[in-house]
């Protein structure tokens, strides 16, 4: 039993440094937004703090993510999902997938008329969408195209993109992002110009 517990625990740390890096903080980000400091941080990263219930609480709620996904409770039987939505810049995120490391899949929620068309951003990696309903604007490397339901686009994030609803109605779509992706659309807040 404590051999299991362990190698729960264990797995800890690196899934908390995984998170961190995917948002692009740094252990002070961190400890200014839960108020645990960044040497209890750097221990429970490394390994050589156990965490307890209540450093957990403010890691899972800065991460966005359960406790579950945290310590990587097995599922069991039960195969279900249940993350909760988050919203950025207007756009509801709900994940569709456990993992806190690897490719996320989600379904996202696009009011109509996204606010007006931003900065086509560029990253590493591949955004895969599919429109379930509504029309979603994808401007890519300077090209507008208009995806309606039942179209799907995959591209490499290292060309410029953008995209969004023109329309008057919401725009629903499945994504796949990976972790350089994610980072871009999800994360917590944008990065400081001095971090």
């Amino acid at each position: 039993m404590d051999d299991d517990l362990d190698a729960v625990l264990g797995t800890v740390g690196p899934r908390l440094r995984a998170l961190r890096e995917q948002r692009e903080a740094t252990l002070a980000d961190v400890a200014a937004a839960t108020g645990i400091s960044v040497s209890t941080l750097s221990r429970l990263e490394s390994g050589l703090r156990r965490p307890a219930l209540e450093l957990l609480l403010p890691l899972a709620r800065f991460h966005e993510v359960t406790i579950d996904e945290l310590v990587d409770v097995p599922a069991g039987d039960d195969p279900r999902v249940t993350a909760q939505p988050t919203v950025r810049h207007g756009v509801t995120y709900v994940p569709l997938s456990r993992r806190a490391d690897g490719p996320r899949a989600y379904r996202m929620v696009y009011p109509p008329r996204t606010p007006e068309q931003g900065e086509p951003r560029v990253h590493d990696g591949y955004e895969w969408v599919y429109v379930l309903s509504g029309t979603l604007r994808l401007v890519l490397g300077g090209r507008a195209l208009d995806l309606a339901p039942g179209e799907a686009a995959e591209f490499d994030t290292r060309v410029p993109h953008w995209l969004g609803n023109v329309g008057d109605e919401p725009v629903e779509v499945l994504a796949l992002y990976g972790p350089q992706g994610e980072r871009m659309h999800v994360r917590a807040r944008p990065r400081r110009a001095d971090g």
